[in-house]
């Protein structure tokens, strides 16, 4: 069993970067493919960026693509997602998810569907 525990929200302006965490305690991350998915207000959930057990490879949807960097520190057992140039249309509840992946090239995918263990949440606020 995995279980993961998000920090790292809040409140910013357009423009600004946060780092979101994702803490994972109970099994070792480093058989684990990540993914972080977000829900904006009034929206579905959806896929944001994913990374690879091993950590050589990561995905990310197009409306993120060159702001977000997916990351993870397994001796930390720790994912990371760094925002920069924060939009409006990036307020969400962020969420990061994990699923058992012992082939560490190949990717989970952008499907939730596909991912065991959920973090509780963390809300990004964007905001001028």
């Amino acid at each position: 069993q995995v279980q993961l525990l998000q920090s790292g929200g809040g409140l910013v302006q357009p423009g600004d970067s946060l780092r979101l965490s994702c803490a994972a305690s109970g099994r070792a991350l480093s058989n684990y493919g990540m993914g972080w998915f977000r829900q904006g207000p009034g929206q579905e959930r959806e896929f944001v960026a994913s990374i690879t057990s091993s950590g050589r490879r990561t995905y990310y949807a197009d409306s993120v693509k060159g702001r977000f960097t997916a990351f993870r520190d397994d001796i930390k057992n720790t994912l990371y997602l760094q925002i920069n140039s924060l939009q409006l249309e990036d307020t969400a509840i962020y969420y990061c998810a994990a699923a058992f992946s012992p082939f560490r090239d190949l990717d989970v995918g952008r499907g939730s569907e596909g991912y065991n263990y959920w973090g509780q949440g963390t809300q990004v606020t964007v905001s001028s």
